[in-house]
């Protein structure tokens, strides 16, 4: 059955009669149709029919000689988009309308990781899929005469966008515009512009607007909300593309920088081991007296090698954190260290590090603002025959110390040497009995 409706709007030109159709058509569904790609771009010879629900609309101008469609009103699986020459397909496309394209005559193609249909053009010798000409356009596109659906937006983070998703609208919450495009319009006038969306874990969407759009002047919103649009593709990087600046419903704070550096004397150098047997055994354990998890983002460990006032090497400790009441030990030698006490460092580092000391160094704990929050020895002093000194042995915190200290104070460590000279303890030690990393 046949039911004939103009469905243009008040338009000063010509219009075609549109046809709403109730035909019971076979359809192939738009993940078939894709399937029938190989490589190059291929004119469909039989009279298949693909069914879709309009997710595009060219009404605010950000989008140009395009219809983009789904395989259903929610919870789509697949999206196609159309090439056509027309302008103001909005006037005969509702978002939401169910149509019917017939495809014999056609042309299927992929170009940047996007499937579409359309007409033909050709460049070089090579086809590619181009504008449907608008004598044909309506000859291949059937408006149904079913009521226009609700069209549901697939609600989705950046991260969990996925190809599948290509062609179809997309809903993205908590997404504001980037710091440093803050204060610009949404595009340059007559120019396709990118900005860029990113959420509160950094993870980043380029939004897609044209210069020709009604919107191109209004400046982006410097709030946080949810983004809604079409997902397109190019070079395998995602793009959205909204309607109407209707799609952005940004309202909320944005997101707080996410600062994690702190100081805190709640962290401290707890062990540091120069076995006597094993040089390859050596390491540094950090310890947390707190009750809750800290993370070391900023956080540095450094090395004052004998008398040097200068900072020999250091341990960069970003990407760590501290359980609370717990431990960390960092280790120059992973394998040896696994071999002798039977069990992996938390970081491995390098041979000459903080944590490869041979007894006689300094060492300092410094937190993201530059304050030394530990130290073991005293810089400028060699520690050859002093009260820090720790050749062949290990210096080791007393249980009763829960917090860090600036100054090196003896009375707070148990030192064992080779020596024993200054109140150390002449008691070369042996790995791995003698040693406890990992254990306060």
């Amino acid at each position: 059955m046949l039911v004939f409706s103009a469905c243009v709007k008040n338009r000063d030109f010509d219009e075609p009669e549109l046809v709403c159709s109730d035909e019971d058509f076979s359809i192939l569904s738009i993940s078939e149709l894709k399937n029938l790609y190989a490589g190059e771009t291929v004119q469909i010879q039989e009279d298949w029919v693909v069914k879709g629900y309009v997710v595009s609309s060219d009404k605010s101008g950000n989008f140009f000689n395009i219809l983009h469609f789904q395989d259903a009103s929610s919870n789509p699986t697949k999206g196609l988009q159309i090439e056509l020459e027309l302008r103001d397909s909005h006037l005969f496309f509702d978002i939401g309308q169910t149509v019917f394209i017939k495809l014999k005559g056609l042309y299927l193609g992929q170009s940047n990781g996007l499937f579409k249909i359309g007409g033909v053009f050709t460049s070089f010798g090579n086809r590619s899929v181009g504008r449907l000409p608008n004598s044909v356009i309506f000859n291949h596109i059937l408006v149904s005469c079913d009521p226009v659906e609700n069209i549901l937006p697939k609600s989705v983070s950046i991260l969990e966008l996925n190809e599948s998703m290509v062609n179809t609208l997309v809903r993205i919450a908590n997404v504001e515009f980037k710091e440093d495009e803050l204060g610009k319009s949404f595009a340059v006038e007559k120019e396709e512009t990118q900005r860029t969306l990113i959420d509160c874990d950094d993870n980043e969407l380029i939004l897609l607007n044209s210069g020709y759009s009604d919107f191109q002047a209004q400046i982006i919103p410097d709030k946080m909300g949810t983004a809604t649009g079409v997902l397109t593709m190019d070079k395998n990087e995602f793009q959205l593309i909204i309607r109407t600046v209707d799609d952005l419903d940004f309202n909320k704070v944005r997101c707080e920088e996410l600062i994690d550096e702190f100081t805190s004397n709640s962290i401290f150098i707890s062990e540091i081991a120069d076995p006597n047997n094993n040089a390859g055994a050596r390491f540094l354990e950090l310890y947390n007296s707190s009750n809750e998890a800290l993370s070391l983002n900023g956080w540095t460990l450094v090395r004052y090698t004998n008398s040097s006032t200068e900072v020999s090497s250091s341990i960069d400790l970003s990407d760590y954190s501290i359980n609370a009441n717990g431990l960390i030990v960092i280790s120059p030698n992973a394998l040896e260290f696994e071999t002798v006490y039977g069990f992996l460092p938390t970081i491995t580092v390098g041979t000459n590090s903080p944590a490869d000391s041979n007894g006689d160094d300094n060492i300092a704990l410094i937190d993201p603002f530059g304050t030394v929050i530990d130290i073991f020895g005293v810089i400028g002093e060699d520690g050859s025959n002093t009260n820090h000194e720790f050749e062949d042995g290990k210096a080791e915190r007393k249980i009763e110390v829960i917090s860090g200290n600036t100054v090196f104070t003896e009375s707070e460590w148990i030192i064992y040497n080779d020596t024993g000279n200054n109140g150390t303890v002449n008691l070369p030690q042996n790995a791995p009995l003698d040693f406890t990393p990992g254990v306060r």
